[in-house]
């Protein structure tokens, strides 16, 4: 089983930063996907960015040139630098990784979530 869990989530005013952090956990024998989603109030959730094993990665337009992915693989962990936030930019920011795990075979887990509030 493979636990993924999200960290990093505040209240900041528009304009600024946060960098949230989402560690994975396991009998992990190699992750290929690591993206973060976001679901506001009201709405379904959305895809934000996403980084391959190879370190490709990808961005919705909404995000791209203000938000930074990366990732650490010693440490099965990924990053979400988020730069210029705006209001719209608050929801509950979500974990998603997928691969291969050492005793049920391909593993798709989410975290919890992480509350990232934009507000003066």
């Amino acid at each position: 089983q493979v636990q993924v869990v999200e960290s990093g989530g505040d209240l900041v005013q528009p304009g600024g930063s946060l960098r949230l952090s989402c560690a994975a956990s396991g009998s992990i024998v190699s992750i290929n996907f690591m993206g973060w989603y976001r679901q506001a109030p009201g709405k379904e959730r959305e895809y934000v960015a996403a980084i391959g094993s190879t370190g490709n990665t990808g961005y919705a337009a909404s995000v791209k040139g203000r938000f930074t992915i990366s990732r650490d693989n010693d440490k099965n962990t990924v990053y979400l630098r988020m730069n210029s936030l705006k209001p719209e930019d608050t929801a509950v920011y979500y974990c998603n990784a997928r691969g291969m795990a050492d005793l049920s075979g391909t593993f798709d887990s989410w975290g919890q979530g992480t509350q990232v509030t934009v507000s003066s």
